[in-house]
């Protein structure tokens, strides 16, 4: 996996999570990332929409894909 895939699946298992839960529970895995490269893979994928931060806590996007479909089904 890459450093984007593994910062998913840490905030997947986390729901809400501070940099410092992130970075401990990427530890526990096995995969040690330096602070620089988990705030640059933090921002990049806030940037994408995959995630969001709020006063130091992080936490992935809600998908919408249901609720599209969900409308165009019975809306």
């Amino acid at each position: 996996m890459d450093r984007k895939a593994w910062v998913m699946r840490a905030l997947e298992a986390l729901r809400f999570a501070t940099f410092q839960e992130i970075q401990r529970y990427l530890d526990e895995e096995g995969e040690p990332f330096s602070k620089k490269e988990l705030l640059d893979t933090l921002k990049a994928l806030a940037e994408e929409g995959r995630l969001e931060e709020k006063e130091g806590t992080y936490r992935l996007v809600p998908k919408k894909g249901s609720r599209e479909a969900f409308d165009k089904l019975f809306g």
